[in-house]
């Protein structure tokens, strides 16, 4: 009897070991779902996602997958094709590996966002500066502050932000990038345009 009640306590212990490292699995393969369903914030899959549900499609809507690859194929000489299931795993974070042609097709089709964009770096996930550094003038004068003390560079980003108050520009926001392409503000006329635009309103009375 001392016998049978030994190993009915061998057989209690191997089944909590087994329940036990069952439980362990499966926690591991719900840890390892819920990391492809929120892939990190700097990844190219959470860039990608945003920008689909930022940019809008020919009607009027967020891309989706297939939406997307029909955008890529529309391009008049789109650098690649990409498949609704390629975006997809790019977009759910089971593919991160995209060719360079991939990703020049998926910015071109998504509003000639800067490829750099979509590199999993903290360093490039400000779109808003990524499209401004297209710019030649703006690369300019990066160039021109690199040197500077910081407390000179601070005097002229202080200035610039003076500049476009008073020019009537949107402001600047300092709390991150953004997927949703900027909208350009409308110029404000100087004196001498305002009073040129004025005579010729009069003269068409």
């Amino acid at each position: 009897m001392s016998t049978k009640v030994h190993k009915s306590k061998i057989d209690d212990g191997e089944r909590d070991h087994y329940v036990s490292a069952s439980r362990d699995e499966g926690e591991a393969r719900r840890g390892a779902a819920a990391e492809t369903l929120c892939p990190p914030p700097n990844s190219l899959a959470q860039k990608l996602k945003s920008l689909m549900a930022h940019r809008k499609d020919a009607r009027g809507r967020p891309y989706v997958s297939r939406t997307l690859s029909q955008a890529v194929d529309d391009l008049p000489d789109p650098p690649a094709t990409t498949s609704f299931a390629l975006i997809a795993k790019l977009a759910g974070g089971q593919q991160d590996n995209p060719t360079i042609k991939t990703v020049l097709a998926l910015c071109q089709a998504l509003g000639d966002v800067p490829p750099a964009y979509l590199l999993p770096h903290a360093g490039y996930d400000d779109l808003a500066a990524l499209e401004a550094f297209e710019n030649p003038l703006a690369r300019r004068l990066l160039v021109l502050l690199s040197d500077l003390p910081e407390s000179e560079v601070r005097k002229v980003v202080a200035h610039l932000e003076r500049r476009r108050e008073t020019l009537g520009l949107s402001s600047v926001p300092d709390d991150g990038p953004s997927a949703e392409k900027p909208r350009k503000a409308r110029r404000r006329r100087t004196e001498s345009e305002a009073a040129q635009y004025a005579a010729d309103a009069l003269e068409g009375l």
